[in-house]
This record gives structure tokens, C-alpha cells and sequence, in this order.
């Protein structure tokens, strides 16, 4: 407890939550085929944020925390036993001790090639917004994206404030001339306080039907504002993704 930062002054916090299991890539945060560890790509990518304070990297377990000590990035160890990412985040900002109003960046422990601009925008849009979650939202590309059950569709209200999250295709396109909802980007911003109340809201029933934490926020009559930003990169769920990745790794040296 003693070694870790005090960030109580900190007025933008991105926590990396890195989990070391993993259904389907076991140990995925510690992947180093590229001669870095997964958990050290994420953590470089968000470090190229100009927005952001202070990068942290929330763990469960000693030998991710060694890993982020090695390349001196500042772990957190937190529980092994927390349900979800924002679970994890609650406790690591509680450790940081991170002032109510400080913003906290949720940022995937595998999106190795998330964009600094991603990132910034979405800090930049949340330093002003009403709603006290802020996420990212980008244009669908094609018909097999807005059927794909793996990509999470959100429609907006007129505010940009989010109206629905589905893995349904939303919009029902019965014309040509409706809008098209846009694909959410697993990144979020909080504001710290908002942040521990969150995880103390009970789970809900659109949540839990479609297995999507940010219904919960909606469902308790909360706003997250929407912020739409061209996103190409993807996380890394599978081995072959992985694979994938470190391909396009070598070849972009």
C-alpha cells in the first residue's frame, strides 16, 4: 500500500485494467512474441495520450505486476476475485486515491494499437460533458458488421447522449433513409465518483440480457455521452489475433 503513488491531485487518470486469465487466450497480458509483453504495448499506447496524467496498470496477479514494474510502468494490485473490468478500476481508484472529480480512463488491457487520438478526444469530450460517463463510438463499416452479434451497436439521442447499447442490429432498417446506429469502442471515461457508485448499482435486466455492463447505467437513469471517432484498430480476444497482430508488429518496424 505504502509504494503507491498518491494521485490525489491528478486531474486525468488512464487505468488499464490486466487480468491474467483469460477463456479464450490464457495469460493473453503477458504475450511477448514481439519481444513485449501485451500488457507493454497497451501501456505504451495510452503513455502516447497527451491528455492523460498518469498511466496505471490495474492486476490481479504477482507476475503481471512484475512485467509492469519491468518496462516501469506503476502497477496496482488489486483483487483476484472482481467480477468485471469497472470492478477492478473501482478499487485501483480507491488505492490511487483519485479525488471525486478526477476523470478516469478506462483503457482495455488488450487494444495494443488503440490510438492516442481515441483517447484524447474522448478525455477532451468528458472534461466538459454533463453525463459522468463519457465513451467512444465509431461509424459501422459494412452490412456484416451491423448483423454481427460481436459488435456492440449504440444509437444516440439528439444530445449525443446514448439512447441504447445492443448486440442487435439497431435500428430495424425498414428504410433506406433511417439513421444506422454506430459501434461502440470498449473505452470509457468516468468521473471517480460516479465511478464507485457504478459498481455499487445492482446489476440489471437489459444488462444481463444482453450481457453489456453500460445498460446498467442507462437502466439506473444515468446518461453516457457518445462521442463519435473513426476507430480501425481492434482488441486482441484470441490467439490468432494475436498472431495477427505481431505480424503487423514486424512488418511496421
Amino acid at each position: 500500500m505504502s509504494s503507491l503513488p498518491d494521485l490525489s491531485a491528478a486531474r486525468v487518470v488512464a487505468i488499464i485494467p490486466a487480468r491474467l486469465g483469460s477463456t479464450r487466450f490464457p495469460e493473453k497480458v503477458l504475450a511477448d512474441r514481439t519481444g513485449r509483453t501485451l500488457i507493454q504495448h497497451v501501456h505504451d499506447a495510452a503513455k502516447a495520450a497527451g491528455s492523460l496524467d498518469h498511466v496505471v496498470v490495474a492486476v490481479d496477479d504477482p507476475r503481471v505486476r512484475d512485467a509492469v514494474i519491468s518496462f516501469g510502468g506503476t502497477p496496482v494490485m488489486t483483487s483476484a476475485t472482481h467480477p468485471n473490468g469497472s470492478s477492478r478500476l473501482a478499487e485501483a481508484a480507491r488505492l490511487l486515491r483519485l479525488a471525486d472529480d478526477a476523470l478516469v480512463v478506462n483503457v482495455q488491457g488488450d487494444e495494443p494499437e488503440l490510438e492516442a487520438s481515441v483517447i484524447d478526444t474522448l478525455v477532451r469530450e468528458a472534461l466538459v460533458a454533463r453525463a459522468p460517463v463519457a465513451t467512444i463510438a465509431s461509424p459501422i463499416e459494412n452490412d456484416a458488421e451491423f448483423a454481427n452479434p460481436n459488435v456492440v451497436k449504440v444509437v444516440r439521442r439528439v444530445d449525443h447522449t446514448a439512447l441504447y447499447f445492443s448486440r442487435a442490429s439497431i435500428p430495424f432498417p425498414r428504410t433506406s433513409h433511417g439513421p444506422r446506429a454506430l459501434k461502440h469502442i470498449g473505452i470509457y471515461a468516468y468521473r471517480a465518483a460516479f465511478l464507485q457508485r457504478y459498481v455499487m448499482m445492482t446489476p440489471t435486466p437489459l444488462e444481463l440480457a444482453e450481457s453489456l455492463e453500460q445498460l446498467r447505467v442507462l437502466e439506473h437513469g444515468q446518461e453516457i455521452l457518445v462521442v463519435e471517432h473513426p476507430v480501425t484498430t481492434t482488441g486482441i480476444d484470441t490467439p490468432e489475433q494475436y498472431e495477427a497482430f505481431v505480424e503487423r508488429w514486424k512488418k511496421g518496424r
